[in-house]
C-alpha cells in the first residue's frame, strides 16, 4: 500500500483509435458545440425579449436552455483541445470540475423535464385552474428545487468520488471523467460510493422518469375524451415538442448507463455518450423552434426586426 502511485492526470482513450480523423471529429464536434450555444442562447433570448412568451412554460424552457449551455460546456471545449494534443490529459482538479459540472447539468435536466411534464399536465387535464397553480412564484420555485436537486446531488458524487484512491491507472476509456469509470480505477472502498450512486440514480433519474410517464398517460388520457380530432390535435400540439425532448433525453440515458459493461467496444461507448452529452443538448432548440408556432412566430419577428433595421443602416 506505501508504493501506491497517487494519479495526478488522466488520460482519455475516447476517439483514440482513429487519429486520422482527429481533425474531422474537431470540425464536427466545433460545429454542434457552435449550433447548442447559438440555438439555446436564441430560445434564451427570444422568451426574455417576446412579452408573448412570457409564460410559465416558456419560463421553465430558459431553464433547459441554459442546462443545456452548461451541459455541453463542460465536455465539449476539452475534447476540442484535446484533438490538437498529443496525450489528451486532463489534470485531477479539472476531472473532479468537469464531473461536478457534468452531474449538476444532469440531475437538474431530469426534475426539470419532470416539472415541464407537470406543466403540460395542468394545462391540458386542469386548464381553468393553470393560471393559479401554474405563476410565476410556483415557476420559479419549481425551476429553484430543479437545480436544487442537481447541485445537492452533483455535490454528495463529487465529495465522495473525490475522497478516493485513484491508483490502478490514470487512463479513462472515455472522453470524459464519470463517477463509473473512476470507481473502477479505485483502490478504496468503493461500497459507500456505489449504494450513493444507486440511491441517485433511483430519485434523481428514475423518479421523474415515472413521473414524467404517468402525467403523460393522464394527459393522453385526457385528449382522447376530447370529441373533435381539431381539439386533440391542438391539446396534442402543446406538449409534442416537449414529450420529444423527454424521449431523447432518457432514452439516450438509459443506454448509455443501463447496459451491459461488457461487449462494446471503445467506439460504441464513444458514439452513445456523444448522444447522450452532446447530440442531446443541440437537439432540443431545434425541436422546440420546429414543433412550436409561437417560437417560430417570435424568431420570424426578430428576424424581420434586425433586418428592417440593417436594411435602413
Amino acid at each position: 500500500m506505501e508504493n501506491r502511485t497517487f494519479i495526478k492526470e488522466f488520460i482519455f482513450l475516447g476517439f483514440s483509435n482513429h487519429p486520422d480523423l482527429y481533425i474531422l471529429f474537431f470540425f464536427i464536434f466545433l460545429a454542434i458545440y457552435i449550433i447548442t450555444l447559438v440555438g439555446n442562447a436564441l430560445i434564451f433570448i427570444l422568451i426574455k425579449t417576446d412579452v408573448t412568451l412570457h409564460a410559465p412554460m416558456y419560463y421553465l424552457l430558459t431553464n433547459l436552455s441554459f442546462v443545456d449551455i452548461c451541459y455541453i460546456s463542460a465536455t465539449v471545449p476539452v475534447m476540442l483541445i484535446n484533438f490538437f494534443r498529443l496525450r489528451k490529459t486532463i489534470s485531477y482538479i479539472g476531472c473532479i470540475a468537469q464531473l461536478f459540472f457534468l452531474i449538476t447539468c444532469a440531475g437538474t435536466e431530469c426534475v426539470l423535464l419532470a416539472v415541464m411534464a407537470y406543466d403540460r399536465y395542468v394545462a391540458i387535464c386542469s386548464p381553468l385552474h393553470y393560471s393559479s397553480i401554474m405563476n410565476h412564484s410556483a415557476c420559479r420555485k419549481m425551476a429553484g428545487f430543479s437545480w436544487l436537486c442537481g447541485l445537492a446531488n452533483s455535490l454528495v458524487h463529487t465529495l465522495l468520488t473525490s475522497s478516493l484512491i485513484i491508483c490502478k491507472s490514470n487512463q479513462l476509456s472515455h472522453f470524459f471523467c464519470d463517477v463509473p469509470l473512476l470507481l473502477k480505477l479505485s483502490c478504496s472502498d468503493t461500497s459507500v460510493n456505489e449504494s450513493v450512486l444507486h440511491l441517485a440514480s433511483a430519485l434523481i433519474g428514475l423518479s421523474p422518469c415515472l413521473f414524467t410517464l404517468i402525467s403523460y398517460i393522464h394527459i393522453i388520457s385526457t385528449v382522447l375524451k376530447i370529441n373533435t380530432s381539431k381539439g386533440r390535435a391542438k391539446a396534442f400540439s402543446t406538449c409534442a415538442s416537449h414529450l420529444i425532448v423527454v424521449v431523447v433525453f432518457y432514452g439516450t440515458a438509459n443506454f448509455n448507463y443501463n447496459r451491459p459493461s461488457s461487449g462494446y467496444s471503445l467506439d460504441t461507448d464513444t458514439l452513445v455518450s456523444s448522444l447522450y452529452c452532446i447530440v442531446t443538448p443541440m437537439l432540443n432548440p431545434i425541436i422546440y423552434s420546429l414543433r412550436n408556432k409561437e417560437v417560430k412566430a417570435s424568431l420570424m419577428k426578430m428576424s424581420k426586426k434586425y433586418f428592417s433595421s440593417a436594411v435602413r443602416n
